[in-house]
Order: C-alpha cells, then structure tokens, then sequence
C-alpha cells in the first residue's frame, strides 16, 4: 500500500510540474498544496525529526546542484552585485524583517529577529521556473544576476539562523567566533576539497557509465560533512564545490548533469510534499495572518529598502531594481530551517513553522503571479534574447547536441551550398530539413528558404524519431586507418560524429583518418538526394 501511494503521489507530482511549467506557477507552491491536501484527507505526518534529515539531505543536493548548474562566464558581469545581495542583503533582509515583527507584532526580539533569519534567503528554483515557463526575457543581465544572488544566499540565511537559534537557546558561543567560522570553514573546505576532486576527476578518468555520478555524489557528502565536523558551513562549501566542478570540464559530465537532473527533481518533489504534509490546516491558516503582514512587509518595504541601498553604489536603473526587489520569493530552504528550529529545543511561544510555512506560500503565490506582469510594466522584457539562453539551461546537457537555424525569407543562405557555408567552429551540418523531410547535406546541396538547418552542436529536438547507427571499428575493419573521404557510404547516409577510444568527440572531417576502436554515428534517411560523381565529405 506504501508503495502504491508513493507511486500515485509521484504520478501527481509529474502533472504538478507539467502545470508549473505550462502557467508559471511556482512548483513549491503546487507540491505543498499537494501535500496539504493528503494530509486533509487524512494521511496523518507530524515526524519533524525524519523531516528534518530529509530536508537536510535535500537541501544537500539543491545546493550542490545549484552551483554545478551555474555558469561562471555569465554570472561574472554581475558577480559582485549579486554577492553582496546573497550576503549582506540576507543580513539586512532579516534584521529589518525582527525588527518588524518585534516592534509592530509584539514578537519577542530575539524570536523575531530568527524568524526574519529563517526566511532571510529567496528561492532561486521558483523564480527560474517562473522565468522560464513564462519566456521573461530580462534585460541588463538581470536573470544571472538573480541565478547567481537566489543560487548562493542559503548559507548566509542558515548561519544567521544558527547564531540566532544558539543565542535563544543560551549556548555558550560566541557569536562573532561563530560567524566566522560559519564562513571562513565553509569557504575553506568548499574550495580545497573542490580542487583535490578536479583533480582527481582529471587524473583518474571514471570510463563506466554512471560511475562519474558515484564519485560526485561521494564528493558532496564528504565536503558537506566535513565543513559540518569542523564547524563550518556546509552548505557554503557544497555551493563552491557545486560552481568549481561545474565549470571545469571532464568527462562523463553529460551522465552527471542527467542523474543530478532528475535526483533534485525527485529530492524537491519530495521534500515539497513533505513540509505540505506536516502543515495542519487548522494551525496554518490560524497562522495566516502574522504569515501575511510578514509577507507584505517584506515583499514591500523589506527587500526593495534592501536592494536599494546595497545596490547604490552601482547604478542599477530603477526598473532592474524593482524587478529584483519583487523577484525575492521565498521558498523550501526558509520551511526547512524552520523545522530545524522546531528540532533545537527552544521554547517558542508561538508556531515558527506554521508562520514560515505560510510566508513561503504567499510570497510564492502572490510574487509568482505578479512577475510576468511587472516584467511587461517595468519594460524589462528583452525581445532579442531569450531566459534560456541567460540561465545556461543547456550547456552542460550533452558534449555534443545540435543547434538549429532556419533560413528565413530574403536570407543570403538561399542557393548557397553547403561546402560554401566554410564554418569558423567545428562545427558539421548533420541534416537539413525541407518540407518535412530529412536531407543528407552533401556538399553540393543548396540551401532554401525554409530549410531548417542542424548544425553538430546543442539542442535539436527531433519530432521524428530519428534513429542514429552507432558502431565501433574493430581491428582489421576495411574503414581501419582510412579517411572519410575515401569511404564508399551510401548516398542517404552521413557520419556525424566520431568517437575515439579515449572518449574524445571528433568532428567528422573528409581528412579524419578512422582508427580501431573509434566509435561512429551515422544518419540515415529515405530520401536520399539525386547527387553523381559526389564526394562523400566535402573538406
């Protein structure tokens, strides 16, 4: 029966997604409403212990995976900004938002000052999503500075609600030491044990499938575990193992990227319903209203003061600076170190988790709704460029993909053949398609307008089902030591790609010389075009 329910939940979950992509709203937001409505149902949770090992777990893995999904290149123009926002701006953030439930709710400082801690970072997964999802194509490189700031602010929000959390609980610490060892250690470990895994990542090449997953997933438990050991922050040192690994280069990458892809997917569909399940109804929207002046506060007063007053000094416009503010979505990390705050033992008059519970689901419903609106108001939107080209969505997906361009009417493509294109990069034309067929593009084709041409490189979808040939060459093969030019292929068939026996990508060449070993894919069609006294590869 557990299995069967688990199953069904997932099954929802998937449709959630679906919807969340489709309209915008954010997938915490759909996931916490999934799991309240299992727990009004009757499907009774109230284990904050398991809760909070897997929250930790979670979060191991979404901070992790946050960095190795950031592309340092693109955040670069912007990292100083956001840095100081996924810092400071959490400092500020929180001590604005105690000071406000102190002296206008009535909350003791110190509680008020840990709520506001708790709920200091914002959501980097709702705010992409709804970025994505509604095409938000943000001008002045607003989107990687939001990646970049939303990405990284969880550890500063964590280390504040330890401080807080050690002082009401009347830990002798001291609380600059504190601090400081929090992100000195963090950033220590994060560093050194991201260099020491490169290295062993370069050196000792992992050639079985999935095995490049293993040692990642080894790498992040140790760094998590030893900056926790040793009283460092280890989320901090996950997000800069996270940004390290994910910008070098290695192989067996493509395999990383898809595990990681689906574990947070699964870890964030779980944990979501989870903190949905433990939220009692009656005990939430008795929370509601303080949940919703915190909300407002925040979402008003709170973090555009923030944004405005750290970001001086560097002359945003007033726009960017709005949509930044408004973009502060607070989500899973702020219920997850609530529990942890239910966990510690300190006596709480009132219901830390409910209150946060309900900040997040406001802020994730009202400031989810109102982007694509402010986008289009505040004239952000950016008309010749896309959200996924600035959130990197991409370029770790696959070593080698393909790109598509259209030739367009009036373009100067039409009637030049494909030896004239004379590509920079190395790049191939793997196919072209012409009024819903697929053409090999032999060196003397010509291009027409309409033609969709795919280049070897990233992205290209194929509606088609397009099946690829995949062969090695073994010793004593009659393609053996010689060059693709010399090859009798059939008309309707192309190499594509090459594969040699290190796991290197060749780019196909009429001078590549095959060797044993090297594996090579193949397309092949049933329209093979009328082409004599052809060349099988053009140089």
């Amino acid at each position: 029966m557990v299995y069967l329910m688990v199953g069904f939940i997932m099954i929802l979950a998937l449709m959630a997604i679906r919807i969340s992509n489709k309209h915008g709203i954010p997938a915490l937001l759909l996931f916490i409403v999934l799991g309240m409505a299992f727990g009004a149902l009757g499907f009774e949770f109230d284990d904050f212990e398991f809760a909070d090992g897997f929250a930790t777990v979670a979060l191991m893995i979404i901070m992790f995976y946050g960095g190795f999904g950031t592309n340092w290149k693109m955040a670069k123009p912007v990292a100083k900004e956001a840095i100081i926002l996924s810092s400071l701006g959490v400092v500020v953030t929180a001590l604005l938002t105690g000071l406000f439930a102190h002296f206008v709710l009535g909350f003791d400082l110190l509680k008020g000052m840990l709520i506001g801690s708790i709920v200091g970072s914002t959501d980097y997964a709702s705010v992409s999503n709804i970025l994505r999802s509604k095409n938000l194509n943000l001008k002045y490189n607003t989107a990687p500075l939001l990646e970049l700031e939303s990405g990284s602010n969880d550890p500063a929000a964590y280390t504040m609600t330890m401080v807080f959390l050690a002082v009401i609980m009347g830990t002798n610490v001291s609380v600059p030491a504190l601090i400081l060892s929090q992100i000195a250690l963090g950033l220590a470990v994060g560093a050194g044990l991201a260099f020491l895994s490169a290295k062993l990542l370069t050196n000792f090449r992992i050639r079985a499938d999935g095995l490049n997953s293993v040692f990642m997933a080894a790498a992040m438990l140790i760094t998590y575990a030893v900056a926790d050991l040793i009283g460092g922050n280890g989320y901090l040192a996950l997000y800069i193992l996270g940004i390290y690994l994910g910008n070098k280069e290695f192989h067996g990458k493509r395999e990383v990227v898809f595990f990681f892809d689906g574990l947070s997917e699964i870890m964030q569909i779980g944990l979501f319903f989870i903190l949905g399940l433990l939220s009692n109804s009656t005990d939430f929207f008795q929370a509601l209203p303080i949940a919703l002046a915190i909300m407002l506060f925040m979402t008003v007063i709170g973090r555009p003061l923030t944004v405005y007053g750290l970001m001086l000094p560097f002359k945003l416009n007033r726009p960017q600076l709005n949509f930044i503010s408004l973009a502060g979505v607070r989500g899973a990390a702020a219920i997850a170190f609530a529990i942890m705050a239910v966990n510690s033992g300190a006596d709480f008059t009132m219901d830390i988790y409910h209150i946060v519970f309900g900040i997040c689901v406001l802020s994730s419903l009202a400031q989810g709704t109102l982007m694509p609106m402010a986008a289009k108001k505040w004239d952000m939107l950016d008309p010749n460029d896309t959200v996924l080209q600035k959130f990197n969505y991409y370029n770790s997906k696959a070593e080698v993909g393909f790109l598509q361009t259209r030739v367009e009417e009036g373009s100067h493509l039409i009637g030049t053949k494909v030896r004239e294109l004379n590509l920079a990069f190395d790049f191939i034309v793997a196919k072209i398609e012409r009024t819903g067929k697929t053409i090999v593009p032999r060196g003397s084709v010509e291009l027409q307008e309409g033609d969709l041409v795919v280049l070897g490189g990233e992205i290209h979808f194929d509606h088609s089902g397009q099946e690829l040939i995949e062969f090695s060459v073994p010793h004593g093969h009659q393609w053996e030591g010689k060059m693709l030019r010399n090859l009798k292929i059939p008309e309707n068939m192309l190499i594509i790609m090459i594969q040699d026996a290190d796991g290197e990508i060749i780019v196909p060449r009429g001078k590549t010389k095959l060797r044993e070993g090297d594996k090579v894919i193949m397309i092949e069609t049933d329209n093979p075009m009328d082409l004599t006294d052809e060349k099988i590869l053009e140089d």
